[in-house]
C-alpha cells in the first residue's frame, strides 16, 4: 500500500515534467495581432502531407506553446492512420466538404459547420470522404512538437513510405503513436 500511494503522489509530478518536455521553453508569446491571408502559411511555408495542404495559422511561438491552429485543404480522399496523442487534445472545425472522424468508439459524419474533440491518449483518425477539395481547421492544444512534426511529413512526399518502423517511429518521437490503419468509408 505505501508503494502505491508514493506513486500515486509521484504522478502529479510526472505529468508536469512530461508537459513541460512536450512544450519548447523558447516559444514565447510576441504579444501583438497578426494577419495570415487566405491560403498562405504563417510562416510561408508549402506543407504537403499525405493528401493535404496543412498551414499554419496559429503556432505555438505565438501562443506560448499553449496551442496550434492549421488550416488544411484535403485534395485526395482518405486521413491518417488511427492515432493517439500523449500530449495534446486536437479539435477539428470542418469548414467545405464531407468528413468522418472517429474518436474511440465512435464514428461522426461531419459536413461544414460541425466540430469534433479528441482527447489525448484517445484513438482517434479522420478521412475526407466527399469529391473535390474538402477544408478543416485542426487545433492542437497544447501544441507540443506538432509544427516540427508536419515540416518532417511533409518531407516524406504525398504517400505513405514503405518503411512503417521510419515512419511510426517520427510518429513517436512527436509524442502520439499509431494505433491502427486509415479509416475505410
Amino acid at each position: 500500500m505505501n508503494m502505491d500511494r508514493r506513486l500515486f503522489l509521484q504522478f502529479p509530478l510526472i505529468a508536469s515534467a512530461l508537459m513541460a518536455e512536450a512544450q519548447d521553453p523558447k516559444q514565447t508569446n510576441p504579444g501583438k495581432g497578426f494577419k495570415v491571408e487566405k491560403g498562405k502559411d504563417r510562416y510561408q511555408e508549402e506543407l504537403m502531407v499525405m493528401g493535404g495542404q496543412f498551414d499554419c495559422k496559429v503556432s505555438a511561438k505565438d501562443t506560448g506553446g499553449n496551442w496550434c491552429m492549421y488550416d488544411t485543404i484535403r485534395h485526395e480522399k482518405g486521413g491518417p492512420a488511427l492515432h493517439k496523442h500523449y500530449f495534446q487534445d486536437e479539435w477539428f472545425y470542418i469548414i467545405r466538404g464531407e468528413f468522418i472522424i472517429k474518436v474511440g468508439d465512435d464514428t461522426l459524419s461531419m459536413r461544414p459547420g460541425d466540430s469534433a474533440f479528441a482527447p489525448r491518449m484517445v484513438p482517434h483518425a479522420f478521412a475526407k470522404i466527399s469529391e473535390g477539395d474538402a477544408q478543416m481547421l485542426i487545433v492542437f492544444q497544447p501544441a507540443g512538437m506538432m509544427e516540427d512534426f508536419f515540416k518532417q511529413m511533409s518531407l516524406q512526399g504525398s504517400t505513405i513510405p514503405k518503411d512503417q518502423t521510419a515512419f511510426k517511429a517520427l510518429w513517436k518521437a512527436h509524442g502520439m503513436e499509431m494505433v491502427g490503419p486509415p479509416l475505410t468509408y
